[in-house]
């Protein structure tokens, strides 16, 4: 995947304990992603953080999509059974 917004997302362990980061903001990717999931329109984050561009939101996504694409899944050599 070409990553064209790499250089919006920043992960440094001095800030926020070293979760990513939308760069020159202490605004976590973690927290865009929970307001897009709970509804919050573009625009309303953009109002309440107007500092943050589109393409911040769409670096938030496109670093999420990266996260999911390299995740890897292992099936299990047995089934488990919880009682």
């Amino acid at each position: 995947m070409i990553n064209k917004y790499k250089n919006r997302i920043i992960i440094d362990p001095e800030i926020m304990v070293g979760k990513p980061i939308i760069k020159g903001t202490r605004i976590t990717v973690e927290l865009i992603l929970k307001l897009l999931a709970q509804g919050q329109p573009t625009e309303e984050i953009l109002n309440a953080y107007p500092h943050l561009k589109n393409k911040d939101i769409y670096a938030c996504l496109e670093y999420a999509g990266g996260i999911v694409e390299e995740e890897r899944v292992l099936p299990l050599s047995r089934k488990l059974k919880f009682a």
